[in-house]
């Protein structure tokens, strides 16, 4: 099948783009605004942008309150979503009024950061502390301005639960990390389902 994106005419039950591009690394983004207020929550459109500095970018659809605090105190952390606490990251996206602390309320225990206020998910086994850079608000190719948001950050700080180091090496799928897919569902890393290449030399 094809269909036109600009007319979202592919005559399915459900829009496939989110099955398409998946799975997609979860951001569970946690801010503070001046106030001192927490908010956490999880953005699916997220990844890292490079390594040396390293930098990561989330967007949203729609400015939300994360993006506010971001902005307004210039720190976010980057909490590693994983298969045990799939239930309250799940909790984390309702949509709650501002001032809500969304830690609290999905019953986690904040941990504090070293280089930045926002603190970072205790359960979660690593957390990237993050500096703002700067955020971008898209337009579509008519030119005409959206609700969409992409925010860059620099990695300034990195917390790794020492439980998951393997002879100098972080086990990812130890960790076992959730993806974002379409529709209500996510993949999750195991062990069992790694497989390792090594790119190819030069001829």
């Amino acid at each position: 099948m094809f269909y036109d994106a600009r007319k979202n005419d592919h005559g399915l039950p459900h829009d496939p783009f989110k099955a398409i591009l998946a799975p997609r690394p979860v951001g569970w983004i946690s801010s503070m605004n001046a106030a001192g207020a927490v908010n956490l929550a999880p953005y699916s459109y997220f990844n890292g942008v490079c390594s040396r500095p390293p930098m990561v970018m989330f967007a949203s659809e729609g400015y939300k309150d994360t993006i506010a605090f971001i902005e307004e105190t210039k720190e976010f952390v980057c909490n590693l979503a994983t298969f045990d606490l799939r239930e309250a990251m799940n909790e984390t996206s309702a949509p709650h009024p501002r001032g809500v602390n969304e830690m609290e309320r999905a019953g986690l225990a904040p941990a504090p950061s070293v280089l930045v206020r926002p603190p970072r998910v205790a359960a979660s086994p690593c957390a990237l502390e993050c500096k703002w850079l700067q955020t971008v608000h898209l337009s579509d190719v008519d030119g005409n301005a959206l609700d969409r948001h992409v925010v860059f950050g620099q990695v300034v700080g990195v917390f790794i639960d020492d439980r998951f180091l393997r002879d100098g090496l972080l086990d990812t799928a130890g960790m076992r990390p959730i993806a974002r897919a379409g529709y209500h569902d996510y993949f999750v890393a195991t062990p069992e389902t790694k497989f390792s290449l090594k790119r190819p030399t030069e001829p």
